[in-house]
């Protein structure tokens, strides 16, 4: 079988070693724009749940992500200027640098045997043909929210777009803070979010947001982007201790989502946000991505070269199979970023312990009880509040619905 793979992010070049490492004769080539020392953005997060499944889909690489990762076992949650700790459960995951990420994955696709091009920008999946490519048996669009692949066959995808309203950009910060944290603060009648954690022994990543209310309020939409990096530092100045944003193409947006009513496209198949955009506030978006990569890998090689099993019947067992799992954790991540639009109302209505069991049960899969079970001392504390007649349960499971 012959696969092109265009985009040589996380999901695309994980894609490629688990096929290549199964089915070594199979020509598996990956084309990508950048060069292979770019990288835009800073750490990405890989949670335990996660890095399980990617130990088990290949140790070696596992082995290899998860020597350069920083682990933490506590997220600091701020609202109303109250800082509560919450100890994760089980091993509570990591974070790696994206450029670490990116060069693990290039070093065992080279290994494997995969043909990767970079620097190699295409407009439509027809430029494949400069290669030898346009013939391959399964093209896959693992090129990312803007993803050409995608583009080009819209209306047999089923592709739909919305843009939120609350303004994000992700920035670096050049310490590691000593746990990862959620800070809420209202700031000149403003509501803000910084979203930060370490991901090295002196790097974080720092994500900045405010709702769209604040935005106009403040009239941030005719600031330069200095201007607006200097007022989130001065939000968050007591965090930041002194020290600056580190900008690497840190465009200001609002989130775009994508959806797509159908996976694949005759032999086009799509992964990773060129297939669903998973909004960053529920910190997944790369282990989705990456385990896009293990069904799409698992449903191309079950059968090998048995020539009975054609290609298109091999990418519509990984949509199905694939499909009903993540279906869970996009709507999960859809109450998540729903949550976030309404965030000055959250900070403004909740006591900090109430906000925090707002925030954790904001998507709908953390039940009471699950919660009790994960983080006992914080439901204590929840309900002992409760027991004082400071809140209402009541009243959030009303809100979060």
């Amino acid at each position: 079988m012959k696969i092109a793979i265009v985009g040589a992010g996380p999901s695309g070049l994980y894609l490629a070693i688990l096929v290549k490492r199964r089915c070594p004769h199979w020509q598996v080539s990956v084309v990508e724009q950048n060069a292979a020392d770019s990288t835009f953005g800073f750490g990405v997060v890989l949670a335990d749940t996660g890095l399980s499944r990617l130990k088990a889909a290949d140790e070696a690489t596992y082995d290899a992500m998860v020597g350069k990762m920083t682990f933490t076992t506590h997220q600091i949650i701020t609202t109303k200027e109250t800082p509560i700790a919450v100890k994760r459960p089980n091993a509570g995951g990591g974070a790696i640098a994206r450029i670490d990420l990116l060069h693990v994955l290039q070093d065992a696709a080279k290994d494997a045997g995969v043909d990767i091009r970079f620097g190699t920008r295409i407009q439509h999946p027809n430029d494949l043909r400069q290669f030898g490519l346009d013939d391959a048996d399964v093209i896959v669009g693992a090129d990312g929210i803007n993803s050409v692949v995608r583009s080009a066959y819209e209306s047999e995808f089923g592709t739909t777009r919305e843009s939120l309203t609350n303004h994000f950009a992700w920035f670096g910060v050049g310490k590691a803070f000593p746990t990862a944290a959620l800070v809420f603060r209202e700031y000149e009648g403003g509501a803000f979010i910084a979203h930060y954690y370490p991901y090295g022994p002196s790097n974080s990543t720092f994500v900045a947001e405010c709702d769209d209310a604040t935005w106009q309020r403040l009239g941030m939409e005719q600031m330069s982007a200095v201007q607006r990096q200097a007022l989130f530092e001065k939000v968050f100045a007591p965090e930041l201790g002194g020290h600056t944003l580190i900008s690497n193409n840190s465009a200001w947006r609002q989130f775009p989502v994508i959806r797509n009513a159908h996976w694949t496209s005759g032999r086009f198949v799509l992964i990773g946000d060129a297939e669903t955009s998973a909004h960053f506030s529920i910190g997944s978006g790369t282990r989705i991505a990456m385990d896009d990569a293990i069904a799409l890998a698992d449903a191309l090689v079950a059968d090998g070269d048995d020539p009975g099993a054609a290609p298109l019947e091999r990418l519509a067992r990984f949509a199905k199979a694939r499909g009903q799992e993540k279906s869970k954790l996009i709507g999960a991540s859809e109450k998540s970023y729903r949550w976030y639009e309404d965030i000055a109302k959250w900070m403004r209505q909740f006591s900090p312990l109430e906000f925090i069991y707002a925030f954790m049960t904001r998507t709908g899969r953390v039940s009471d009880e699950r919660l009790a079970a994960a983080y006992p001392e914080l439901v204590r504390q929840i309900e002992a509040e409760r027991s004082q007649g400071t809140s209402s349960k009541d009243a959030i499971h009303g809100q979060v619905a």
